[in-house]
């Protein structure tokens, strides 16, 4: 099993092209240690996410945060809305948050706003980076009951359930059952440049020489 540092490393993005920090060290662990987050620190998640840029400045996100010793009713409920696979590890987490997208500009309902969940995956994307920056660990997760989130967080008609994110301090792989804690110590992997971004039109190549070359491994 690798060491802390040996896993730091495997995990690192390895990229063409330069990246900031924070993005190369990310990955979505599932092993939590019992240990609080800050109040402060939790606050700057929520700060990051609260600058993020969106369609008509309507900023259409919303965060339910359930902080696990503070409150262990709400983060049980939101636990509870987890289906079976992410339940089973992500309930060690301190914190579980539910991003939640306002589907409408405005006070109008019917002014819908198409753009919400990318907003929303804007400002989701700013807190991951910052917990990052600040030392700790997230992952998102999209299984979850979206129906009995909705009914039990009291979430009203207009805003949509996107996705649940646990956020604490990495944790030792080894308290995972074998399967995950295989995913958990395996290499990450992307898609190459060449099959997500084109030139000009879908599809065409697009011509990309970094002014020094890194080995991309994955």
């Amino acid at each position: 099993m690798p060491q802390e540092r040996d896993l730091e490393a495997v995990k690192r993005a390895k990229s063409r092209f330069p990246l900031l920090e924070p993005i190369a060290r990310r990955w979505s662990p599932r092993a939590f240690r019992d240990d609080p987050v800050e109040p402060e620190k939790l606050g700057s998640l929520l700060e990051a996410a609260r600058w993020a840029p969106s369609s008509f400045n309507e900023q259409p996100w919303r965060f339910l945060v359930a902080v696990r010793r503070d409150d262990p009713e709400a983060f049980e409920k939101l636990s509870s809305c987890l289906l079976e696979g992410n339940r089973s590890w992500a309930g060690r987490a301190p914190v579980l948050l539910l991003t939640v997208a306002k589907t409408y500009f405005g006070d109008d309902p019917t002014r819908k706003n198409r753009h919400a969940w990318h907003d929303v995956g804007l400002a989701t994307a700013q807190m991951v980076l910052q917990a990052a920056a600040l030392g700790l660990s997230t992952h998102l997760m999209a299984g979850f009951d979206r129906d009995r989130a909705r009914e039990l967080l009291a979430i009203p008609d207009g805003y949509e359930p996107v996705a649940v994110m646990a956020v604490g301090y990495r944790g030792d792989p080894e308290t995972l059952p074998p399967d995950l804690r295989e995913r958990e110590t395996a290499p990450r992997a992307r898609k190459p440049l060449e099959e997500i971004a084109f030139g000009g039109r879908f599809g065409a190549p697009l011509s990309l020489r970094p002014s020094v070359e890194v080995e991309e491994e994955g």
